[in-house]
């Protein structure tokens, strides 16, 4: 079939050119070698007619409707080929059947509308009628399906006059009315009815992008992604050959990027938005761009791990934190990290060679995250707890080693850690109230007028205490003022 393709391609190059004949051969050979397919009779018949062959051009779209009887470019093809033989009966006849199977086409409305006048033209010329008389309702042909057909031949013959317009204006008007006709079609999502106008409104005018965007449109919609791209790669090819907006061509572009990011090819997706932002730059294509390198990253980020790898950076930061080499030691359990970053015991590891280098904010970072991902590692607690202590937040510290006797009441390091820290409560009162007047925890305790009132009541009506333990958001909040020391019951 590619074959045939590029045969119909050769063949409608030759078209736009006017090199009639060699149109007519290349559709023949494609004919040779498809012989069902209605197009390539279609296109045959118009290279036929333009040709000055109307007999033949008539002959190839009596095929073309033979094949597809469906088809209303068919009959629009027997109409100007009977009309170029003068046989205007058939010509408006050939229209009309047309009209039977698609009321709204407007290349049948107005063919029926030029031929009815050429009719009259020709009837005038040779004296069978007088310039008053009214024929137009011996012409008309009514029905129910051609009510709607009307109205809309009605609004044609408001617009422009097609007779007046230039060969080339008339193409485009033409091709504008097959790409309305898409649009509806493709607003109802009925993609192949969309497909059959853009595919008409390249026949009458191959110069413009949009039809191309618009074909590729639906191609994406039918999740046709390699027929999407083709077609995108082609919309480009015209609009630099004709010199279409950059805004278009931007388009192109940026709907092959979406299709490379809908086959999850986010290395493709992200070159394309990049040569659309170089044509046309949009918050939407900048928005997209940022988004597939998200992806990318991520994807980089998961081809990185190894955890083989891991373990033996893991290692190498054990050795050298036994050296004393701390600052080493942390840049291999880094990229031991990077190899595994769901192993928690390499965060446990790095936030030790963090507390060696008094790094505590990174060491305590280091902490929440090995706790995160997995809530029963008791090394994480320990390791935050000593960090806490480092920090001198002893009321903290003595939570996070709570926290660990919870999970192994003999843990011994958990056991001294929350000794240490409660002898720090008893022996040192004054610097425990001072450290914990600095946590910006417990300072937005204090500086709530809510809390403030309670505690007040507490002090005065020690039964409050009691009542306000049942709220547990309050009762959570006097824990902690508890723990820092700010807070004694007696």
């Amino acid at each position: 079939m590619d074959k045939v393709n590029e045969l119909k391609e050769k063949g409608n190059t030759a078209l736009n050119a006017e090199k009639f004949d060699e149109a007519i051969a290349a559709y023949t050979e494609a004919i040779a070698l498809d012989a069902n397919n209605y197009v390539l009779f279609s296109n045959r018949s118009a290279a036929y007619a333009k040709a000055g062959k109307y007999r033949e051009a008539y002959d190839d779209a009596e095929q073309t409707i033979a094949l597809n009887p469906t088809w209303p470019k068919g009959y629009s093809r027997k109409g100007v080929a009977a009309a170029g033989l003068r046989d205007y009966m058939k010509a408006f006849a050939a229209y009309n059947d047309g009209l039977k199977h698609d009321p709204q086409s407007y290349m049948l409305l107005q063919g029926r509308q030029d031929i009815t006048k050429s009719m009259f033209s020709y009837m005038q010329s040779q004296g069978e009628i007088s310039m008053d008389v009214d024929l137009q309702p011996i012409f008309d042909t009514k029905s129910t399906e051609s009510k709607s057909a009307e109205s809309a031949a009605a609004a044609a013959a408001a617009g422009p006059r097609v007779e007046d317009m230039s060969e080339e204006e008339r193409k485009k008007y033409y091709a504008n009315q097959e790409k309305e006709l898409g649009n509806a079609a493709y607003k109802k999502k009925d993609f192949e009815t969309a497909l059959k106008h853009y595919n008409a409104a390249i026949e009458h005018d191959p110069t413009d992008i949009t039809f191309h965007n618009n074909i590729a449109a639906v191609y994406f919609e039918r999740k046709e992604y390699d027929a999407c791209i083709k077609q995108c790669e082609r919309g480009i090819e015209v609009g630099r050959e004709n010199r279409a907006d950059f805004k278009l061509i931007a388009k192109s572009m940026a709907r092959i990027g979406n299709t490379y990011r809908k086959l999850e090819n986010y290395k493709q997706a992200k070159f394309y938005y990049e040569k659309a932002m170089s044509e046309h730059r949009t918050p939407e294509i900048k928005t997209s761009l940022s988004q597939v390198e998200v992806k990318i990253k991520e994807e980089e980020r998961r081809a990185y791990i190894d955890p083989v790898k891991a373990e033996e950076e893991k290692e190498k930061g054990n050795e050298y934190f036994k050296k004393g080499d701390y600052s080493t030691a942390v840049k291999h359990y880094s990229e031991a990290i990077k190899r595994n970053p769901d192993d928690p015991k390499l965060y446990s590891n790095r936030a030790a060679g963090y507390t060696k280098l008094a790094a505590f904010d990174l060491g305590l970072k280091d902490c929440d995250t090995c706790i995160k991902l997995d809530e029963k590692f008791i090394k994480g607690y320990i390791r935050k707890g000593k960090i806490l202590q480092g920090m001198q937040q002893t009321s903290k510290a003595s939570s996070a080693y709570q926290k660990a006797l919870e999970l192994d009441a003999n843990n011994a390091e958990a056991i001294e850690g929350y000794r240490q820290c409660s002898m720090n409560f008893q022996s040192n009162p004054q610097e425990v109230f001072k450290n914990a007047m600095s946590d910006p925890e417990i300072q937005q305790i204090l500086k709530d007028p809510a809390m403030r009132m309670i505690l007040e009541q507490m002090q005065n009506d020690p039964q409050a205490v009691k009542d306000h333990l049942q709220n547990p958001a309050i009762a959570d909040k006097i824990l902690k003022l508890l723990e820092s020391g700010i807070m004694k019951i007696h």
